[in-house]
């Protein structure tokens, strides 16, 4: 009897340690011993894709996890790789996080974007779209999670209508349009899964757009029709991302 208790309490223990051992990181909070890198866009059909944070879905921040010294930590270290990276946005599933959180904002002086206007800082978290404009623009994006890629031009709602949470928890209603329309829809799309490489059908280089921009060849942030892929495609107004 003794023999049999002992060999179940193995049993048990080794199951247990098994389950902790599977934990998947990516769905806590917990920042990682070496840090942060941004993770990279795979193409389709590519190995490797299917464990890629940016193609799985993330899960909403739970009512206990806000206001947290975790929380708050992982939204600074986010913050902080957008700085480094000269980004204007950047979703936590850009650093292998499957959270439901992005963070925005644009200075005039950024480096790796032709800005238009300012962006204030603000972080979302379990945002959701609950109206958007009729009139789209086009832009061609660029992005963190597309390094040494070429920038793809697709559309994207000239106004978006949003609801979210901060980090306290507090539920937040805005509009946005210019843009910061823009920045948000780009995060918006990670955390759907994927990245405007695999939407866009027109590339360019950032020395060819440049150029081409200056000499006024192609049209930029201007109204486009719904020939051009729209970035957020798929994606029901008014829907938390749970439910797409």
């Amino acid at each position: 009897m003794f023999r049999s208790y002992f060999i179940y309490t193995i049993i048990i223990m080794t199951a247990l340690l098994q389950s902790s051992c599977s934990k998947d990181d990516s769905l806590t909070l917990k920042i990682p011993k070496n840090g942060f890198n941004v993770v990279q866009h795979l193409p389709k059909n590519t190995e490797g894709r299917d464990k890629n944070t940016l193609y799985l879905n993330p899960r909403r921040i739970k009512a206990k996890e806000f206001n947290t010294p975790e929380l708050n930590t992982l939204i600074d270290s986010m913050y902080t790789i957008m700085l480094r990276e000269a980004g204007v946005g950047i979703a936590a599933n850009q650093i292998g996080k499957r959270l439901q959180i992005f963070i925005l904002e644009a200075h005039s002086d950024n480096p790796r974007y032709q800005v238009l206007g300012a962006v204030a800082k603000q972080v979302f978290i379990n945002p959701k779209i609950t109206n958007v404009s009729k009139e789209r623009k086009n832009f061609w994006h660029g992005c963190l999670s597309a390094d040494g890629e070429k920038r793809g031009n697709v559309a994207t709602f000239k106004w978006i209508e949003y609801e979210c949470q901060n980090a306290k928890g507090e539920i937040q209603r805005g509009r946005l349009d210019g843009f910061a329309a823009v920045i948000f829809q780009h995060e918006f799309r990670h955390l759907m899964k994927g990245t405007y490489l695999d939407h866009a059908n027109h590339f360019l280089s950032k020395d060819e757009l440049d150029e081409k921009l200056e000499n006024g060849e192609l049209p930029f942030f201007e109204l486009t029709n719904d020939t051009l892929p729209l970035l957020i495609e798929g994606y029901q107004i008014g829907k938390n991302l749970d439910e797409y």
